[in-house]
């Protein structure tokens, strides 16, 4: 096998995290080599946010700590080095202009995640970073420190490396979770890893007599069988499909939902979060009475939408055929009471590898949150979903990936460019 030392640092994975380590890195006049499996640079990046790439959230560093489901408090250091403004100026410098949507999501203004997947891919061209086409096999270790990577393409000799493969989920896109045993191999404990941000699967029928039904302004709240207070609570879309239920919602909701056992979760939503429950039993009146001689059943059209009335009608234990004449008070408080909490039980989640992010990954403790470097194998660093820190949808999850890798990158220690050690081989050449 061939043996390759020229290198300061040996990035594994092109994505987010990666990419912005070798960046940072090279940017300090660091000699640095990017190794991903991937014939494309960014390949996972390039399909985020349905294609549009929600890149970070315009809030403070602070907030996002706070929104963390896990990790927030480790998060701090990166994110006060690298905080969601740097990153929005990063890119602006690259050529790319941003812009901010509900929520404080900011996207390209082109709405294509291609343009910042490339502007990273460019940027990396540009200072020289040697991009190899190639899966790393293990670390070498030598004396308890980082002294390189074997590879599918050879064994590169380095005195640091950085670990950023990405988590378990979308599987295609290279971020298999194969990757924790590279860390396992230093030592390092796995937090099982688990899905995130990921559809939830209905236990029962009712989301599927509502496929394909999309509520744009609804409330949602998850309880836990056995305590009072909601674990989760938003306000947005929410979509039906025929497994159970999706939309950015739900797929925030799914990231405080863990383990999911049947029966443990419920999602409650509010059809009506506009009304409360006094003004929208004042306006069910009025429409029965509107409607006095009409079937209960053709009452609803002007509250909910088409597709939704059989279902309400069905669960409101009203019979579809009553006039609205003879609907009694306790049958409109019934109604009253679904419309305001519309609930779905919950079996589970959709599998990890349609998961958005992967909670789980290296153990936090072991890493120090100064400088990404590992505790248990010093010059080995660890950037990205590796870590078992994640957050709910709204770009807070890439802007973890940029800040650990950034951090990481910085950390690298870098060595005098004189003669540059002894090189054996042929370097590959660059497939980018």
């Amino acid at each position: 096998m061939s043996v390759y030392s020229v290198y300061d640092v040996i990035v594994i994975g092109g994505g987010p995290a990666g990419l912005m380590a070798a960046c940072a890195c090279a940017e300090r006049g660091g000699r640095v080599l990017l190794l991903d499996k991937n014939s494309r640079l960014g390949k996972k990046l390039r399909i985020t946010g349905k294609g549009r790439c929600n890149v970070t959230n315009q809030c403070s560093a602070q907030e996002v700590c706070a929104h963390a489901v896990r990790g927030g408090r480790f998060l701090r250091g990166a994110m006060s080095k690298f905080p969601p403004e740097d990153v929005m100026a990063f890119f602006e410098r690259l050529g790319v202009p941003l812009k901010v949507e509900r929520g404080r999501r900011v996207f390209p203004q082109s709405d294509n995640a291609h343009d910042i997947a490339d502007a990273l891919a460019g940027y990396a061209r540009r200072l020289g970073i040697k991009a190899v086409q190639g899966q790393a096999l293990g670390l070498l270790i030598d004396a308890g420190h980082m002294a390189g990577v074997k590879s599918s393409r050879g064994a590169y000799r380095a005195p640091a490396a950085v670990l950023a493969c990405g988590g378990a989920s979308y599987p295609g896109t290279g971020s298999d979770g194969k990757s924790y045993r590279l860390a396992q191999q230093a030592g390092h404990t796995i937090q099982p890893a688990g899905p995130s941000l990921v559809p939830l699967v209905e236990r029962g029928g009712w989301c599927q007599a509502l496929m394909g039904l999309s509520l744009r302004n609804c409330g949602v709240k998850v309880a836990v069988a056995g305590k009072k207070k909601p674990i989760y609570e938003d306000f947005g879309e929410l979509l039906f499909t025929h497994f159970g239920l999706s939309g950015p919602t739900i797929l925030s909701a799914s990231a405080y939902m863990r383990p999911i056992d049947p029966g443990q979760y419920t999602v409650h939503v509010d059809l009506k979060p506009a009304l409360d429950e006094a003004t929208l039993d004042a306006r069910l009146v009025r429409d029965l009475e509107a409607g006095k001689n009409r079937m209960f059943v053709h009452s609803l059209d002007g509250l909910l939408p088409k597709k939704l009335i059989p279902v309400v009608v069905q669960r409101s234990g009203i019979p579809a055929e009553t006039r609205c004449h003879s609907v009694t008070k306790g049958q409109r408080r019934a109604l009253l009471s679904l419309l305001k909490d519309f609930t779905i039980e919950i079996a589970g989640t959709r599998p990890l590898a349609e998961a958005i992010v992967t909670a789980g990954g290296v153990t936090l403790t072991e890493v120090d949150p100064r400088t990404m470097e590992s505790k248990l194998c010093p010059g080995l660093y660890i950037a990205g979903e590796m870590l078992d820190c994640d957050a709910p949808t709204g770009g807070y999850n890439l802007q973890i990936a940029f800040a650990t890798g950034r951090l990481a990158g910085d950390s690298v220690g870098i060595q005098p460019q004189t003669p540059q050690g002894e090189l054996l081989g042929k370097s590959p050449p660059c497939p980018f």
